[in-house]
């Protein structure tokens, strides 16, 4: 292993790399102010936008649940790294040779590196042997699906020899290991030695937001194989199925674009809804739709909450009419709740799934099974009333009862007074009979809770702070406690002026503002922190100085500060902004100078002690002259 990579060379990682592209394909991000983008949080379920992030600085800070951090810390935490794997992948994304302090080189050995090398040349090892002779059962299932050459070759589909030791003998000739490849998924261990996991099989390539490939989905090709029909890499250091979803990669721009993501159910039907047009379509890989697809999907959707409120997010479902695609629409209407999003269901007629609407109606059916999707709760609904009998009483009133709670879980009061007069045009019978059993239903335990906004709860001014919230930045000063009065915005703007835009203001007048006297006690420490900081001002990392000064229980107020959105000032560049507000402070501290001076000089007197009026009037005359320089007069 190598040792520490040169702290020199981490700075300069960090300051060629701009973290906005990195958070951007995570996050959908929108302008919040000078120089700040923000969107929903990806490390916390919320509906209202309340992570910042703060270009200038190189810096993020979630004010909904408190973390903090840089470029690094962000790709740690996304991608579950360590802190030299994730400078090493920053370096290689903008071309830098790190040095180590004993000298060696990066590691390459069982790391997340090596790991998704393997896998990338796992991947092109199988996308040439699909033109192999052997490979021809691979060819005929695509071909018979509409799939030609260069559909695979865009979506990156190989085949996986019918051999216990191709792929073995392959990467291993380009220099992995079989300790390696059985960490990533790519042989499994035999009593003996390892073997291939994938053999005779056609393969999709399972890839991460950034387009690396982390992992495989293998469908059974040939007659002999006992293996199960569709066969996933196992969960790896790199891989975990619960949170992946298969095309994000080639999805994830459009559906940040459209504020739509349509969810189908397998790989051809991705392909198939891509090449049709509808690139906004993902599948699960191997495992349900659940709570860890939603928190990737929900930043890049914007989710509806506090970003555009002209744009309603959309997640349309796609379910095969079977008795497993009607599983598989309860299990997502359970999670739907989580969703601020409207969702919809889009079922193909004759039970056709995408892959099939395609090859035999073409693509612009694929295209309509979408823009004829129906509301999720009108799908629920109507699949609830289908096991009843409406033509006799006891069916429609066993029909309201299941139905009720339905209809209870809907939080948008318009939809919720919508589905109920709905609801009772189903069943035949009067709304002031269903109203009842849907209130009943709705304070009955069971009833379903959904996460959707209120039309009051989603109106958040784009450059306003975020509410207070619940969570543990609730601990220690924050700024969402300030007392809301000119004096203290005044020190607060001062300070996020300095902390985000050290480079903005001549150092003179920040050290002004630094020393100047403060109200508010808690602004006060962490201008005392700034202050000690003063000669790291130009450095990359003046924020970590000043955290390194500040006392522990008003860090979390330093990154508060330090990302959170400044206010806009139309047709003022940032610049401008900053050296106004910190000469608005500065001159606040001259008027303080100058009221004690003239108190001390009334309460001096003037044949008693000459001397001492002097001085004063003299230290009146710099204050004053000060304070000319400041305006510029």
């Amino acid at each position: 292993m190598p040792g520490l990579i040169k702290r020199a060379d981490i700075d300069e990682v960090r300051s060629r790399i701009n973290i906005v592209d990195i958070v951007s394909d995570y996050v959908t991000l929108k302008g919040a102010g000078i120089g700040s983008m923000k969107g929903l949080c990806p490390f916390h379920d919320e509906r209202s936008p309340s992570f910042h992030v703060r270009p200038q600085v190189g810096r993020y800070h979630c004010f909904g649940c408190g973390e903090d951090g840089d470029v690094f810390s962000f790709v740690q935490q996304m991608d579950h790294t360590t802190f030299q794997e994730a400078v090493e992948r920053m370096a290689a994304r903008v071309g830098f040779t790190l040095h180590y302090e004993d000298g060696g080189q990066a590691s390459d050995h069982g790391n997340r590196a090596r790991l998704l090398a393997a896998n990338q040349a796992a991947g092109e090892f199988f996308v040439e042997h699909l033109t192999a002779p052997d490979a021809d059962p691979a060819r005929r299932f695509l071909g018979e699906r509409g799939f030609d050459p260069a559909a695979a070759a865009r979506f990156g589909t190989g085949f996986a020899p019918k051999s216990f030791d191709a792929l073995r003998s392959h990467l291993k000739g380009r220099g992995f290991s079989d300790e390696e490849l059985v960490t990533a998924g790519l042989l499994s261990q035999g009593d003996r030695s390892p073997y291939d996991r994938f053999r005779g099989r056609l393969l999709w390539p399972i890839r991460d937001v950034t387009g690396a490939t982390i992992g495989f989905g293998a469908r059974r090709l040939l007659d002999d194989d006992q293996g199960p029909k569709y066969l996933n890499t196992p969960e790896t250091p790199i891989y975990h199925k619960s949170q992946v979803l298969y095309g994000l990669d080639l999805a994830r721009r459009d559906i940040s674009k459209q504020k739509q993501v349509v969810i189908v159910e397998g790989y051809t039907d991705v392909m198939a809804c891509h090449l049709a047009g509808v690139t906004t379509a993902v599948a699960t890989c191997g495992t349900s739709f659940g709570v860890d697809h939603i928190k990737a999907l929900r930043p890049m959707l914007g989710d509806l909450s506090g970003l555009d409120q002209s744009v309603a997010g959309e997640v349309v479902f796609t379910f095969d009419p079977d008795a497993a695609g009607q599983n598989a629409a309860s299990r997502a209407f359970a999670e739907e709740q989580r969703f601020a999003a409207q969702t919809f269901v889009a079922v193909a007629p004759d039970g056709l799934d995408p892959c099939d609407l395609r090859l035999n109606r073409g693509d612009d059916a694929v295209r309509r099974l979408v823009t004829s999707r129906r509301p999720m709760f009108e799908f629920m609904i109507k699949r609830t009333l289908e096991g009843f009998d409406l033509e006799t009483v006891e069916g429609r009133s066993s029909a309201l009862r299941s139905a009720a709670p339905v209809v209870a879980g809907i939080r948008d009061t318009a939809l919720f007074q919508g589905y109920i007069r709905q609801l009772a045009g189903w069943l035949g019978l009067d709304p002031s009979d269903v109203e009842p059993a849907v209130f009943a239903a709705k304070t009955a335990p069971k009833a379903i809770e959904r996460l959707a906004p209120s039309s009051d709860s989603s109106r958040q001014s784009i450059t306003s702070l975020p509410e207070r919230p619940a969570g543990p930045i609730d601990e220690g000063p924050s700024i969402l406690r300030l007392p809301d009065d000119p004096s203290t915005r005044l020190e607060r703007d001062a300070l996020m002026a300095i902390l985000q835009h050290p480079d903005a203001v001549p150092s003179e007048l920040t050290a002004q503002a630094a020393f100047a006297v403060f109200v508010n006690g808690s602004l006060a420490v962490v201008r005392d922190a700034v202050a000690a900081s003063l000669d790291r001002l130009t450095d990359r990392d003046f924020v970590e100085a000043v955290l390194e000064q500040t006392p522990a229980p008003f860090l979390g107020l330093v990154k508060e500060l330090a990302g959170g959105p400044l206010p806009e000032r139309e047709g003022r560049d940032v610049a401008t902004y900053c050296q106004g507000i910190l000469s608005s402070l500065v001159e606040r501290d001259l008027l303080r100078q100058k009221a004690e001076l003239l108190g001390q000089m009334h309460r001096t007197d003037a044949k008693t002690e000459p001397e001492r009026r002097r001085e004063i009037g003299e230290k009146l005359v710099s204050v004053e002259a000060a304070r000319r320089t400041l305006r510029n007069e």
